[in-house]
């Protein structure tokens, strides 16, 4: 089964944050995942794909315009209605957003038809009720995204195996 993680990164944190969803869903038997830039994804493997998790970095506490845009496209293009959806963040300050941006991220995937997923608290610790978020160290020094990989990976792999559950 194929899995897509999409999204679009403007300084690299979310596209490693993406690769961290998509290693975890490779761990689930049976499933391919790619992680693949808004702009340049392979279409015909998000087509075929049965789910697809979607994120970007906080742009002014929303999504970024190119992310709304080529949501406001998609749906249609790659026949999304059914697919399992998911959504991640990145962000530069702890407080930056993030959970705006997924929400948004989710409500796009639920006007097209998806089915949303959300482990929530059913799986255990770490819970991860919207998607992950990982904050880096541009703006916080404390802060970067290795703390946050595990919770990207384990959303990965949550997200592969109730996907390999329903199809």
């Amino acid at each position: 089964m194929k899995l897509a993680v999409l999204y679009d990164s403007k300084t690299g944190n979310t596209k490693q944050a993406a690769e961290w969803i998509a290693a975890g869903m490779g761990e689930v038997e049976n499933v391919e995942a790619r992680a693949f830039q808004i702009g340049q994804e392979d279409a015909d493997f998000v087509k075929e794909a049965r789910g697809a998790v979607i994120g970007c970095p906080v742009y002014a506490a929303l999504m970024t315009p190119d992310l709304r845009a080529w949501l406001m496209a998609a749906g249609g293009k790659y026949a999304m209605a059914g697919k399992l959806g998911g959504a991640f963040a990145t962000e530069q300050y702890t407080h930056g957003g993030a959970e705006l941006v997924i929400q948004a991220i989710l409500t796009n995937e639920l006007v097209w038809g998806m089915l949303c997923y959300s482990g929530g608290g059913s799986q255990g610790h770490p819970v991860i009720h919207l998607g992950p978020v990982g904050v880096n160290s541009n703006a916080e020094e404390h802060n970067g995204m290795a703390h946050y990989k595990e919770n990207f990976r384990i959303f990965g792999r949550r997200f592969a195996a109730k996907a390999s559950e329903l199809f």
